[in-house]
């Protein structure tokens, strides 16, 4: 009798490892709270699961640098792993953690209020001078300052945020990387936040950054996915990338009738991998 071998990444069948493996997906957010909604860019549990589940056993350790209002927290619940989130704003903290009360799963999930930067030190203060040994890193930074940025005229997310009365964007720290105005200054911080997490991670762990090229202003495309990629891996191993589409947003008539402007549905989650120590 011929003997399986062990996968020692997670817990799928061969079966639905081959389908996660597709290189896109479509994944639409599940409907938020009303506190959730304070957030003006929640990325979907259903997004993390899909990537955890691949990425870690039962009960594996994962880490979000930049939690928000912890989807990352409540999906790792949901699957049964154990999870660590650091987010700069208080009240995501504070709405983070009273969404985690009603979630129903298993594990040890931690929202901690601070700097990514300090990411280290947050954790072993938590821990009392023990450092978990993380498997898995999924994060979404903020995308540059596009949140700052009314870009047409048209009805769009950012102006219906305003009428609603709900933040446009995450705060107003000088911290808060989504309010750095240079852009070589903002890949070279979130790069930077990340590559300092690779002491924090076990053997051949995995990375997941979700982030999305952005049409600036004057119509100029910022390849932050790209620019990000390249520089992440010059500490880790860049692995492939995957496509998260959404298919249940509105059509905006952005450029109409002299210019072309898409509609952007989908981001990059790229995929790394820590490299071995040489």
């Amino acid at each position: 009798m011929v003997q399986k071998p062990e996968n020692t990444l997670n817990d799928l069948d061969a079966k639905t490892w081959v389908k996660a493996t597709k290189s896109w997906f479509i994944v639409n957010p599940r409907s938020r709270s009303r506190e959730q909604l304070g957030h003006p860019a929640k990325f979907p549990e259903e997004l993390v699961k899909r990537f955890v589940t691949y990425f870690t056993k039962k009960d594996g350790w994962v880490f979000d640098p930049f939690a928000g209002v912890a989807s990352t927290l409540i999906a790792c619940r949901e699957a049964g792993r154990n999870a660590v989130g650091i987010e700069l704003n208080k009240e995501f903290v504070t709405i983070g953690t009273k969404a985690l009360v009603d979630v129903d799963g298993s594990g040890n999930q931690t929202l901690i209020q601070g700097d990514a930067n300090n990411a280290r030190e947050l954790i072993k203060e938590h821990f009392n001078d023990h450092l978990p040994s993380f498997d898995y890193v999924i994060t979404s930074p903020p995308y540059w300052n596009m949140l700052r940025k009314s870009r047409g005229g048209n009805e769009s997310v950012h102006k219906q945020r305003h009428e609603n009365g709900l933040k446009q964007y995450y705060s107003n720290s000088e911290n808060d990387l989504g309010n750095i105005e240079n852009y070589e200054e903002y890949i070279d911080r979130v790069a930077e936040i990340l590559n300092r997490l690779k002491d924090l991670l076990s053997e051949k762990a995995y990375l997941t950054v979700i982030v999305q090229n952005m049409r600036d202003v004057d119509g100029i495309l910022k390849p932050i996915a790209w620019d990000l990629a390249r520089e992440l891996s010059k500490v880790y191993d860049l692995r492939q990338e995957m496509i998260w589409c959404q298919d249940n947003k509105k059509l905006g008539c952005w450029g109409y009738p002299t210019t072309y402007v898409s509609n952007v549905h989908h981001h990059y989650c790229i995929i790394l991998q820590k490299r071995d120590d040489e």
